[in-house]
């Protein structure tokens, strides 16, 4: 284990653009439990985006490829669950070295149908990965993942090990049933945050205020906009409160009727319906498989007021893997665009191309 408190720190690299990108059409079927994980048909698609309510019965997952085509094979897997990629997740890797892989999970970002919750689950979500390598011709990747991406990483690495060159998580989600009610139930962050807390349940009926997850879901999906705008509008403060060591952003509590789209709320949507169905991993509990990845050369990085994933889980993954590096970030919360969780990241992919090449 090691304290990170650098003197000099590093920045993300220069901005870059794919070399490549597209859809790849995906399986609504998972083979996961079946055994059966031969190549499913990898049909891929021009990128041209489509309208979101446009209906759509397959999912088709965006892809894009950045950095050198020949460097080593790096997979970017975007928190949430349901928030998608962006330009800056491009710029953890040195792109003469990386040839790094991005792609938004199924319902998130520029994937389609967006928001769609059918065929959408974890074993979903890395039967995709493989999809994706195998579509590109990767024998190995190093899986990069935080928040629910390190979930999903350790998930993809348990179930395809000879497929990962090594992990590198940042701000650990072990997906029990604590850490999914650490953020959702009045005996996690709401006692550190109580004024926040007050605004996210105080409506709600009182016998749903203690565990409000479903009663939230269902008025963030509700018919009447003004009970969705209120609602997505405190889940952003709730949220806001946690991520971050700043000041968390204002939110108006009366934006005008119809001003919230459908898309908007995707991303809330995706991560509760998640959140209700324990991440899909609950027969699963990552922990209790570490064995099968012990060999994986593995880094982990965490900050050490992280209120959305508290440190805790990141310990007793550590606890329970000691081969695994553990970097606890002081001064540091749980957004990855943190300067020095940047730095964090920033030294752990450069010395893993270092020992690589």
């Amino acid at each position: 284990m090691s304290i990170c408190e650098s003197q000099n720190m590093h920045s993300l690299y220069p901005a870059i653009e794919p070399f490549k990108h597209y859809y790849l059409k995906v399986s609504n079927i998972s083979k996961l439990n079946s055994g059966d994980l031969k190549e499913k048909n990898t049909e891929e698609i021009n990128f041209k985006p489509k309208s979101a309510d446009e209906a759509d019965i397959n999912h088709r997952i965006y892809v894009e490829q950045c950095g050198n085509p020949l460097g080593v094979p790096v997979v970017f897997l975007h928190g949430g669950p349901g928030s998608g990629c962006n330009e800056s997740h491009r710029r953890y890797f040195d792109p003469k070295y990386y040839h790094i892989i991005l792609f938004d999970q199924r319902g998130c970002g520029r994937s389609h149908p967006v928001g769609s919750l059918q065929h959408n689950t974890t074993a979903h979500l890395i039967e995709d990965m493989e999809v994706i390598r195998q579509h590109i011709g990767i024998e190995k990747w190093l899986v990069f993942g935080g928040s629910w991406g390190a979930t999903l990483g350790l998930y993809y690495a348990q179930h395809f090990s000879q497929q990962v060159l090594g992990l590198l998580l940042r701000g650990v989600f072990l997906a029990r049933s604590q850490d999914i009610d650490w953020v959702y139930q009045a005996n996690g962050a709401a006692k550190i945050f109580p004024d926040a807390w007050q605004h996210l349940v105080k409506a709600l009926p009182k016998d749903k205020q203690a565990q409000p997850l479903s009663a939230i879901y269902q008025q963030l999906n509700s018919d009447d906009s003004k009970i969705a705008i209120k609602m997505f509008n405190k889940l952003q403060h709730w949220e806001a409160n946690l991520i971050a060591l700043q000041e968390p952003p204002k939110f108006s509590k009366n934006l005008p009727k119809g001003l919230l789209k459908d898309t908007d709320k995707v991303s809330s949507i995706i991560q509760l319906y998640y959140s209700l169905n324990h991440c899909f991993i609950s027969q699963t509990p990552l922990l209790e498989s570490i064995d099968i990845i012990r060999h994986i050369p593995t880094t982990i990085i965490h900050g050490r007021y992280d209120m959305v994933c508290p440190l805790e889980q990141a310990w007793q993954l550590k606890q329970h893997w000691p081969e695994a590096k553990l970097t606890i970030v002081e001064m540091a919360g749980h957004v990855a665009s943190e300067p020095r969780i940047i730095d964090a990241l920033i030294n752990a992919t450069d010395s893993f191309v270092r020992a690589s090449s």
